[in-house]
């Protein structure tokens, strides 16, 4: 039976809360990064190159951190699941696409300071602010080609609403991140690592889960 749109959304949203965010410094870094983002939505109506700076060196590095160092990979006792299985019906970037996609952005700087045209795209940059830029609107154009080519990649190995409704996860997961995560340093400090993921329960894994 075909979900609706707010059902499906829902169900990505509860499967990457489930799946992925076990840690709470994860959870913690994920809040950090959800107000970064929240900066950086902010600046892009102002300076869209600042937005893509904030979003990259701030927010998607924070994110990132809590995914790669601080999540546990054994296996999901709450969920019934292995870190092989979640990585493979994941619906958004899962470790090895991430990888890729930090490998891009680091490369970014390196590939600018050894051509500053690149390739004829800008003029050299003569100060260190101008390569900042021409970095920063790389980076900008690197962060809306990965949400769109994901978003196309889905609609045509799974369905249109899959992909959209990944697209509206990601764009909106700033807000829900700071619902969920808020009382996440709080429980930290306390001395709690892990979530117990009350109320969550052994489920069967559904059919995909995101994240970004």
């Amino acid at each position: 039976m075909k979900r609706s749109f707010l059902q499906a959304l829902k169900i990505q949203r509860w499967d990457d809360h489930r799946y992925y965010h076990h840690s709470r410094i994860n959870q913690s870094l994920h809040l950090l990064s959800a107000l970064s983002f929240l900066a950086a939505y902010g600046a892009m109506f102002k300076d869209p190159v600042a937005a893509a700076l904030i979003g990259w060196l701030v927010a998607m590095i924070s994110r990132q951190l809590g995914h790669f160092v601080f999540e546990p990979k054994g296996y999901d006792q709450v969920n019934q699941a292995t870190h092989q299985h979640k990585e493979a019906i994941k619906v958004g970037y899962n470790l090895q696409r991430k990888t890729v996609l930090l490998s891009l952005w680091a490369l970014t700087p390196l590939l600018l300071w050894v051509n500053p045209s690149l390739f004829g795209l800008f003029p050299a940059h003569a100060t260190r602010a101008e390569f900042v830029r021409h970095v920063g609107e790389i980076w900008l154009c690197l962060g809306f080609g990965a949400l769109l080519f994901r978003t196309v990649q889905l609609c045509i190995i799974q369905n249109v609403q899959t992909g959209l409704v990944w697209l509206t996860k990601i764009i909106t997961d700033p807000f829900h991140d700071i619902m969920l995560y808020y009382r996440a340093p709080w429980h930290l400090l306390r001395g709690e690592l892990i979530d117990p993921m009350g109320g969550v329960g052994a489920h069967e894994p559904s059919p995909g889960a995101a994240d970004a």
